[in-house]
């Protein structure tokens, strides 16, 4: 998420510091050190107790947090009974990334890549409409029918508008378990209306939700749909593309992809250029002045990747959801091949987060941050488009009247971005179109808000 996550090996340069980490720790919980013998010893505060894990995190932030030195300083640790809360007062404005998870949590969506529902993820929109925004393959809402710009207008045969006015939406959508049925009617762009029974299942994550290829101008076009970088991640890359070889231009679309494992953004950007970047300098990581002795250099490299299609070119697909390592490969393959991108401006976030195991948690706090060979970064008002283009739900994924696709497509036809006007026939006027434009608001920054928009 939002959140980028190096491999395994960067832990290892962290046992030093954690070793400090633990003295220190060791010594905050005794009543004097070194003291008469005759002193009484306060016992050791249990490290997994609430006030355990908050002097932990309180001394973590202090040697690990890439912002540490801009800490606010009147914030006392014994004031505090969580790190959740703990947290919040200790991050810098311009931090918008850092979240703890449940260790429960991590290993269900970064590790196993599942969870209980129904498989849709959905927007409101500012008139409290809702609409799906992308289905997981073979999952319930896949299987009755439910697809990508649909609308879901009722459940249980109320108004889904009543519902978000009275405050009843999420709680009418069931829990988070197994065997929670619920009747939910939809309707598709066409106004042509659905209702079934789902009951909720355990729902694979899949991270590529569409992949395609298109003929424009005599051109092969690839186009794949790239949702988050998780486990699975690279698995769905080779899926995609074994299904692009041969192709003339390549579409990566980031529009909701909040971040996630770098090493997959390495991958992704590997396959698509190929020979033109393996070997180059991929990513900086660069972190506090605490732990400058870890700072290093990532090289292109396919990882789990077979297929590379080495193209001089890629079209990127972004919107403000687009967070994190979505944003690195674009800054990434920048300095070595032509990367286009259209849609809206990225989310800003050139930073990054190690998961630290905290007892039953994982604290994803920014550590580092990243920059690219000719060492820019810093980009946190986002990565501007060079064509501009909205996203507007008019389909399922890869239809031809998306005007971002369509941007994309006139990029390549005629080597500059389109006129403001967009062709839009066949799917009614632009106006009752932009009604189903996603609220700006309602667009994630981190992995968990993109969750919590999943049912």
């Amino acid at each position: 998420m939002n959140t980028s996550i190096i491999n395994r090996e960067i832990i290892l340069m962290k046992t030093s510091a954690k070793l400090v980490l633990s003295s220190l720790i060791s010594c905050l919980a005794l009543a004097g050190c070194g003291s008469d013998s005759d002193e009484t010893i306060a016992p050791i505060v249990d490290q997994c107790s609430a006030r355990g894990q908050v002097e932990n995190f309180y001394a973590y932030m202090q040697e690990n947090y890439l912002w540490n030195e801009d800490m606010p300083t009147n914030v006392n640790p014994g004031n505090y009974n969580n790190i959740y809360d703990l947290l919040e007062a200790l991050v810098v404005p311009e931090d918008r990334y850092s979240f703890i998870l449940t260790e429960d949590e991590y290993q269900s969506r970064f590790v196993d890549a599942e969870y209980a529902g129904f498989g849709f993820s959905s927007r409101l929109t500012l008139d409290d409409r809702v609409f799906i925004n992308y289905v997981y393959a073979n999952s319930p809402a896949e299987i009755a029918g439910m697809k990508r710009s649909d609308e879901l207008t009722h459940i249980n045969g109320e108004s889904v508008q009543t519902l978000i006015q009275q405050g009843r939406y999420q709680d009418a959508l069931g829990g988070a378990e197994t065997g929670v049925s619920v009747e939910l009617t939809w309707q598709d762009v066409d106004g042509v209306s659905f209702t079934d029974v789902l009951t909720k299942e355990i729902v694979e994550t899949n991270t590529v939700l569409a992949t395609e290829r298109f003929l424009i101008d005599g051109k092969e076009v690839g186009y794949y749909v790239l949702n988050s970088f998780i486990n699975r991640t690279g698995d769905d890359l080779n899926s995609a593309y074994d299904q692009l070889v041969g192709v003339d231009e390549l579409v990566i679309d980031l529009r909701y992809n909040g971040g996630g494992l770098t090493r997959y953004a390495n991958q992704a950007s590997t396959q698509a250029a190929g020979d033109t970047v393996i070997g180059e300098v991929f990513t900086k990581y660069l972190f506090n002045a605490n732990n400058s002795d870890s700072n290093f250099i990532e090289q292109f490299q396919l990882y789990d990747g077979i297929e590379q299609l080495n193209l001089n070119r890629v079209y990127v697909l972004t919107t403000g959801a687009s967070c994190s390592s979505s944003e690195l490969i674009i800054n990434s393959l920048d300095p070595f091949v032509d990367v286009i991108v259209v849609g809206q401006p990225t989310c800003g976030k050139p930073v990054g987060q190690i998961p630290e195991l905290l007892c039953d948690k994982r604290a994803f706090v920014v550590n580092f941050e990243t920059v690219n060979a000719i060492d820019e970064g810093r980009y946190y008002d986002g990565l501007a488009p060079n064509c501009s283009a909205e996203d507007i739900l008019v389909g399922d994924w890869g239809d031809e009247n998306d005007p971002m696709l369509q941007a994309a497509a006139y990029h390549m036809t005629y080597g500059q971005c389109q006129p403001t006007a967009t062709s839009l026939s066949n799917k009614g006027s632009v106006k009752a179109l932009n009604e189903r434009q996603l609220d700006a608001k309602q667009r994630p920054t981190k992995l968990p808000d993109l969750w919590r928009q999943e049912h």
